[in-house]
């Protein structure tokens, strides 16, 4: 679903019911408390019984609740403030911070697998494999998974390039030489750097193929890309979860590597010889 829930619910208004209405208010007026509350909560929260607020999701045009759930939150994590997202860890997380950050990082790996597109998978590394050059592109949190890409696909590939950018101009030339037989991979979450959607606008443009690592279907990375891989990182609070992109990011290393091996074989094999000469690792264990 394209259409912002908020929307969605401000459009349908006006055919809505009195206790529909009211379920309505209360998401607009509590979008944060609301995305993360079980339909039970929702209901004692806006006065009306479960399977009410259960139809309200199904007149939306949602599965059931926990697809309009899902949208609230999708609309909640694109416009919370750092300040704002350390307040709703304060109500999110008991007295087991330990426990709690786990349990959200293992659900989103759960989501992350069940809702997880294969073909997209498949087309993303078929993509990387062939591409003359691989521009990879994430800012603020996001730099730490591109990084992290960077640092395998620079052995594995001959031509891959980290878009390390301080401004939005510097972007730009950085993807200066960018064809259509290139790709350009860019990693953004809640709340999306507009540094990465102006690259992934600039690479639609001319022509090269446009992979989005992202949260959302609705994310405004997805926007212009033609491969979209979606993984979850619900916060626990001011900190983004990174526990599924980064699994999904070593799916795609695995991946290309497997479509790759001789090439990485060959370029470890000779790093191998080059970390023994130079003493790169402790050898004492």
């Amino acid at each position: 679903m394209n259409v912002s829930v908020l929307a969605l619910i401000e459009k349908d208004l006006p055919k809505m019911s009195k206790s529909q209405r009211r379920i309505a208010q209360y998401i607009k007026e509590n979008c944060i408390n609301a995305a993360f509350m079980t339909a039970t909560k929702l209901a004692q929260a806006a006065g009306v019984s479960e399977s009410t607020v259960i139809r309200f999701a199904t007149e939306l045009g949602f599965a059931g609740y926990p697809e309009l759930q899902d949208a609230v939150r999708a609309t909640v994590k694109r416009k919370l403030t750092s300040v704002q997202r350390i307040k709703l860890g304060d109500e999110r997380i008991s007295g087991d911070i330990l426990g709690t950050v786990i349990a959200n990082d293992t659900e989103n790996l759960r989501q992350t697998l069940a809702e997880v597109d294969r073909a997209a998978f498949a087309s993303a590394v078929n993509g990387i494999v062939k591409a003359s050059h691989v521009y990879i592109i994430g800012v603020r949190s996001s730099s730490a998974l591109a990084s992290f890409l960077y640092f395998y696909f620079d052995v594995i590939l001959e031509n891959v390039t980290l878009v390390r950018a301080s401004s939005g101009e510097e972007v730009f030339e950085e993807l200066l030489r960018l064809g259509e037989n290139d790709v350009v991979l860019g990693i953004s979450f809640p709340r999306y750097s507009k540094r990465t959607v102006d690259a992934m606008d600039f690479a639609k443009k001319r022509k090269a193929t446009v992979i989005a690592l992202t949260d959302s279907m609705e994310s405004p990375v997805a926007e212009n890309a033609d491969c979209v891989l979606i993984a979850k990182n619900d916060m626990a609070s001011v900190v983004d979860s990174l526990v599924a992109p980064l699994s999904m990011i070593n799916a795609l290393i695995v991946g290309v590597c497997q479509e790759k091996k001789d090439d990485a074989a060959r370029a470890y094999s000779l790093l191998e010889g080059i970390w023994d000469e130079y003493n790169t690792y402790d050898k004492r264990i």
